[in-house]
């Protein structure tokens, strides 16, 4: 879904509690991916791979400037045979520490195994974020969750696009800490081309 779409998306959304959940959401998700310079994992179902989000978020780091939101996809059927990029497995949850960002994309119930994952991670220190169904488990798990029940007039697809897009606005509000070089850039080159103050 492109830039314009996701727009048309939000105007047919307005006055719905959907724009203002998703931008928290977001905002969640860069807050805990920003300070730490990245470390997001991002993994699904054993019958869903969060493919797409994938993707959009690779995109929203790259057009935002923001290379921490670009994830590690972990696939449950992943073989040693695969590109890199697409062969991190199952065990690269049980290797999740402090400052690393775990976010579980489930449009059904996850399965005992992917939850006990998950809850190993989070008691490593992983801050947990999920975007699912409605599953009990899941959500008391996760930091910050994101519910989209099946009776609603969205699905988690489309969801996941307006996450994805919010997560890379510049209008979501990025934790105190220390500037980017960006930041710092930009403010360095508006001193350099401001007049001079005027002296009486």
């Amino acid at each position: 879904m492109d830039a314009v779409r996701v727009a048309l998306l939000r105007e047919v959304l307005a006055g719905t509690e959907w724009l203002g959940a998703t931008r928290r959401f977001a905002g969640a998700l860069r807050g805990s991916v920003v300070p730490y310079g990245g470390g997001l994992l991002l993994v699904g179902t054993a019958e869903y791979e969060p493919w797409h989000l994938a993707a959009h978020l690779v995109d929203e780091a790259a057009w935002s400037g923001t290379p921490e939101l670009s994830p590690t996809l972990v696939r449950h059927g992943a073989r040693a045979s695969d590109p890199a990029h697409l062969a991190v497995g199952l065990g690269r949850l049980s290797a999740a520490r402090r400052g690393e960002t775990l976010l579980v994309v489930s449009p059904a119930a996850p399965g005992a195994g992917l939850l006990e994952r998950v809850h190993d991670a989070r008691r490593a220190g992983a801050t947990v974020l999920a975007l699912e169904a409605g599953d009990r488990d899941l959500t008391a798990m996760a930091h910050e969750s994101l519910t989209v029940p099946a009776d609603t007039d969205l699905d988690l697809d489309t969801v996941q696009h307006l996450v994805s897009a919010a997560a890379g606005e510049n209008a979501v509000p990025v934790p105190r800490g220390r500037r980017r070089l960006r930041d710092r850039l930009s403010r360095l080159a508006d001193q350099l081309t401001s007049p001079p103050p005027t002296r009486w």
